[in-house]
């Protein structure tokens, strides 16, 4: 029996009975009397529960204010394992969020989280420091566009975005467009909006870091469901979106394989060991952008099959490379 079963335990005895001795509680919980007189203290003093110690009864009962009426414990609980567990997703968090702009919301309650644990407290914040993200990469989002779209996408309120495209054909660098927030995507480093473009009618994915302004409005967020949502923004391989996807037909060198083979490129990849020790892999894609860049960390080690448009891309990326070299 875990701390917290025991306090739920001792709760209820006390309930039930109205007056527990102190060898009741034992007896019941089966444990040390050190280790109960912690548990009593605990209650009494982080969880406000209403025990007193009836002298002429020789038990624990609750407090005068309190009989006839049923304490509860505070908020949601859970067990030692499960709070290191918490807290170990915590710190992940925060090397995620190295601005903070998530962190400095949810700490109040991880510091909740760490006061629940008592006496384990010192070994949670050990444990914290041993864990440890490393990112490299990472676009930097102003944490004032964070909030607004957090907050937006909450509240199911639709966003005004002043949006500054990477590239344009029609040689406009911003634009302005009213999106209903669907989703928040971290990948790589950098947080994307999945949401609905109100100016072209369908669903686009943005870039946090590319807002140069966010305004939510008053209007309510186009509903669209997660199965549509999914279908048109997750078939393609990386963060490139779309529902027409084509087929890579790659082969990995037997040296290579025994690590590539473990990683998986996409939920809907498909792959097979050859004769020779060498591994095929199919992915699906949208844009070869992405695979191209993923394909060049392979360069000399992978070959591209099919489709003959990605071969001749791959093999354009690989001269232009070279050429840098002469």
């Amino acid at each position: 029996m875990d701390r917290t079963e025991r306090f739920y335990k001792i709760e209820l005895l006390i309930r039930s009975r109205e007056c527990v001795s102190f060898a009741e509680l034992l007896e019941a919980l089966e444990v040390s009397p050190a280790t109960l007189k912690r548990d009593l203290q605990y209650l009494r003093e982080r969880m406000d529960a209403p025990i007193e110690y009836d002298a002429m009864a020789n038990g624990y009962r609750f407090g005068q204010a309190w009989r006839g009426a049923q304490h509860e414990l505070p908020g949601v609980w859970f067990s030692e394992k499960e709070l290191h567990a918490l807290l170990t997703m915590h710190q992940l968090l925060s090397g995620l969020d190295e601005d903070g702009i998530l962190t400095r919301h949810l700490q109040p309650m991880f510091d909740k989280l760490t006061g629940m644990l008592g006496a384990d407290e010192q070994e949670a914040k050990e444990l914290m420091k041993r864990v440890k993200l490393i990112s490299t990469a990472r676009r930097r989002v102003p944490s004032a566009s964070f909030e607004t779209v957090g907050s937006a996408l909450v509240k199911r309120q639709r966003l005004r975005l002043r949006y500054r495209k990477r590239t344009s054909e029609s040689g406009r660098t911003v634009s302005e467009r009213t999106v209903s927030p669907l989703r928040l995507v971290h990948y790589r480093n950098t947080w994307y909006l999945d949401a609905w473009c109100h100016a072209s009618e369908g669903l686009r994915r943005f870039a946090l870091d590319a807002m140069e302004a966010a305004e939510p409005l008053d209007e309510k967020a186009k509903a669209v469901s997660a199965k549509q949502l999914e279908a048109e923004l997750d078939q393609g391989y990386g963060i490139f979106a779309g529902a027409s996807t084509q087929s890579a037909k790659l082969v990995f060198s037997a040296e290579t394989a025994q690590w590539v083979a473990q990683e998986e490129w996409h939920p809907a990849q498909t792959s097979e060991w050859l004769a020779d020790g060498r591994w095929q892999l199919c992915v699906p894609y949208v844009d070869a952008t992405e695979l191209l860049m993923d394909l060049l960390r392979h360069a000399g080690h992978v070959q591209v099959l099919a489709p003959a448009a990605l071969k001749n891309a791959y093999a354009q990326r690989l001269r232009a490379a070279v050429n840098q070299l002469v």
